[in-house]
């Protein structure tokens, strides 16, 4: 039975696993003076330039307070959507763990726009407000959206003439240039972008994340962040030698990955769509009016949200679990969340799809 909750359900890569059982061998110094991290250090430069430097941490979480604890100083805050992961799924730990305050903006369609930088720019230099020093974008989007190359242009060229840092939690960023058909460097280095929170165990890898410094100017003291945020690993090998199996050139088993995971929910889209306009020329539709199923966000990443009917979303759940979003328009409907994995075949969504018919009838 396959899950559609949450690509952090999926397996390892068997590629990912190769790559761990072979630097599991004899003793080899600890903290990151290995040779697996020395190659870390090598594909992370090919793909985001010869400045861009890897600090290999534990989590997405870490990867994010980390690098904005570096990015911004004592009274620094970070501007970020109100869907963004940083402010509704980590539990405050920018604030407990760093100290930074996040300013949140509204974002429909999970982007941030140069507004929202402007909504705040007016408080810099006031002591009395939080001092919005930094933006974080999230590329792809919680909502399954991704930026294009001219929208982060803006962004960034806006923020940096505020004199404020860049950083992207890039826990999806591989299904963000596998959908714009361009490499990591062009969506990060290339635009100025200061600081990744680059993403692997979404996207086929057994555990870890990485930060990755691109403008080593706007940081500052990211050893000893990393450090008191508990992200420095001891045995740091096993989790450069994943990191460096991912992003290997000669592979590039990331793009794969992504590219894999993107085109299932793309199939999924086509089926949805497909079933909810026969729902609609059969005159089904939601006692308030609205349509039975539709789907709000374009599918650009490995996500889908379609709204539907609670009862159908249970049916549906009970054979192929997934998480709801949030309340639909009318109590008896629901956002709901399928995402799909690295591993996700073109016949697990077929099943899914042949439930989703079955439990509408």
């Amino acid at each position: 039975m396959a899950a559609f909750a949450s690509d952090n359900y999926a397996p390892a890569h068997p590629a990912i696993l190769e790559a761990v059982a072979a630097a599991n061998t004899g003793h080899v110094v600890s903290y990151g003076d290995d040779r697996w991290t020395a190659r870390l250090g090598e594909v992370v430069r090919h793909h985001f330039g010869d400045q861009a430097q890897a600090y290999p941490v534990f989590n997405g979480t870490g990867a994010n307070v980390v690098s904005l604890g570096a990015l911004l100083p004592r009274w620094g805050s970070a501007i970020v959507t109100d869907v963004a992961h940083l402010h509704t799924d980590e539990n405050a730990a920018p604030e407990r763990v760093a100290g930074i305050k996040l300013l949140p903006v509204s974002a429909p369609d999970g982007k941030l726009t140069t507004d929202a930088l402007d909504q705040y720019a007016a408080n810099l230099g006031d002591p009395h407000r939080a001092q919005p020093l930094a933006v974080s974008l999230t590329q792809s989007t919680e909502l399954g959206t991704v930026y294009s190359i001219d929208e982060v242009r803006r962004i960034v060229d806006a923020a940096h003439a505020y004199g404020m840092r860049v950083h992207v939690d890039g826990s999806r960023i591989a299904n963000a240039a596998a959908h714009l058909g361009v490499g990591l460097g062009a969506l990060t280095t290339e635009l100025g972008i200061d600081a990744l929170s680059f993403g692997g165990t979404k996207n086929g890898i057994l555990l870890g994340e990485a930060v990755v410094v691109l403008a080593p100017d706007a940081v500052s003291g990211l050893e000893f962040m990393r450090k008191t945020s508990m992200q420095l690993a001891s045995k740091m090998r096993y989790v450069s030698a994943q990191l460096a199996a991912l992003l290997d050139p000669e592979d590039d088993l990331w793009l794969r990955n992504a590219t894999a995971s993107n085109a299932r929910a793309s199939q999924m889209r086509a089926g949805v769509d497909s079933l909810a306009v026969e729902l609609a020329a059969d005159g089904r539709v939601h006692e308030s009016g609205a349509p039975l199923l539709h789907v709000e966000q374009p599918t650009q990443a490995n996500v889908v949200f379609p709204t539907l009917p609670k009862a159908v979303a249970d049916v549906v759940r009970a054979e192929h679990p997934f998480y709801d979003w949030r309340p639909g328009a009318h109590p008896d409907l629901v956002e709901s969340r399928w995402m799909c994995s690295w591993d996700t075949t073109s016949e697990d969504v077929d099943a899914f799809l042949a439930s989703l018919r079955k439990a509408f009838g």
